[in-house]
């Protein structure tokens, strides 16, 4: 299982719709290092100029990579927390997350990052059983 959910948020879930907050509550508390990465790519992200911010450092464990590859593959969780900072989340290999202003989604630079060219230029042999 890759959340820790609370026996009331599993009970709110089989009655009905979660709240949002409480969601992304979960997700800080099962995920820290997932979710630490993503704020702080945020800060990085507001408190500059540049048009995007990424991570290039690898996870210390196989433990936190699991956790980051857990939130940024489930469209629940990562779409709960590009909604929580108000950011579009891109992804490559195994640890190299970016955060862009919502509106850069079908820009020049998102587009670059996501495309098919930078995923294959940004594979190494080492990301190959990550």
């Amino acid at each position: 299982m890759s959340l820790d959910v609370s026996p009331q948020l599993l009970a709110q879930a089989e009655t009905g719709e979660v709240r949002e907050e409480e969601f992304v509550e979960t997700v800080r508390t099962s995920l820290p290092y997932a979710y630490e990465l993503v704020a702080s790519l945020v800060g990085e992200l507001r408190a500059g100029s540049a048009e995007f911010a990424d991570n290039q450092t690898p996870p210390p464990s196989e433990k936190e990579r699991g956790q980051l590859l857990r939130a940024l593959s489930s469209d629940a969780i990562r779409g709960s927390l590009e909604r929580n900072f108000g950011v579009a989340l891109a992804f490559q290999n195994c640890h190299r997350v970016a955060v862009f202003p919502p509106e850069a989604r079908g820009g020049e630079t998102y587009t670059r990052f996501t495309s098919l060219r930078s995923q294959i230029l940004n594979q190494s042999p080492e990301f190959r059983d990550c």
